[in-house]
């Protein structure tokens, strides 16, 4: 449960845990309801990104005022749940409430992941009514926000019971690429080692929206119950990456959660 934490902390110079959150929550942009108008970066809204086609993921985690109460951030959460329903460019729908055992969700609790088929459906779900209505409900109990998009590996076959592990990355600025490029491939050869993955993708930001904190990688891994977890977080192999990605990390986010769908009736327990 802790030994990401721990190891994590011996061995990067920073401290991981501490997060500035964003004072300038957003009043039109994005998760607020309107269309954004800023870009990202030029390498990261390349020609061949933007062609990309199958499985475009939008992750995006809410935490809510301290004074809205569980009625109100409920009905938040069922506006959300409501918008594949009137929003076709949203192929699959995720969400859930932090259970993560780790501490690094930065005061973030509630979690969403939308896909798009391609980036034609995020440039027609951004902009939609239903989204603008959506972001008028959000607005008045929204705290903050944290948004990742990234493109996801469709040919992954995920449990009927997922528990959505997902890691966010931010590398210190002084980072040499060739020893971030050795990270992304020890996180991505894991699910060959440690048989509690049931699943794993990860991939760039690439969100034209405002909200990333830093953070540019972003990796889903799926166990298929919390045993799963139990098992991977103090795996050798875990622990023999959590080495080697101490000295390149400035900071890590991290939040799990069981993955409801829409109309799924009942939550499975926060553990």
């Amino acid at each position: 449960m802790r030994h990401f934490l721990a190891s994590v902390v011996c061995l990067a110079a920073a401290t991981l845990i501490g997060c500035n959150q964003s004072s300038d929550l957003p009043e039109s942009p994005s998760e607020s309801g309107a269309p954004t108008e800023t870009g990202t970066p030029a390498d990261e809204t390349s020609t061949t990104d933007t062609q990309k086609t199958g499985m475009l993921r939008h992750a995006v985690f809410f935490a809510f005022k301290d004074e809205s109460t569980p009625e109100q951030v409920q009905e938040v959460v069922d506006a959300f749940a409501a918008l594949p329903s009137k929003i076709d460019a949203i192929t699959d729908f995720q969400y859930g409430i932090n259970n993560s055992p780790e501490g690094f969700n930065d005061g973030f609790t509630h979690c969403f992941l939308l896909t798009f088929a391609d980036d034609a459906g995020r440039k027609t779900y951004l902009p939609h009514p239903a989204h603008k209505a959506f972001g008028d409900a959000l607005r008045p109990h929204m705290k903050d926000v944290f948004v990742i998009d990234y493109w996801g590996d469709p040919s992954q076959q995920h449990p009927e019971k997922a528990l959505q592990h997902a890691v966010f990355f931010q590398f210190k600025a002084d980072a040499d690429p060739a020893k971030i490029k050795e990270v992304e491939d020890a996180f991505a050869a894991l699910p060959g080692k440690i048989d509690a993955i049931k699943a794993f993708e990860w991939g760039q930001n690439n969100s034209p929206e405002k909200h990333d904190d830093g953070f540019t990688h972003a990796f889903l891994v799926t166990f298929d119950s919390k045993k799963g977890r139990e098992t991977y977080l103090p795996h050798p192999d875990h622990e023999a990456f959590v080495k080697l990605i101490g000295p390149v990390l400035e900071r890590p986010r991290v939040l799990d959660f069981w993955a409801l769908k829409p109309g799924d009736e009942n939550a499975p327990a926060a553990e």
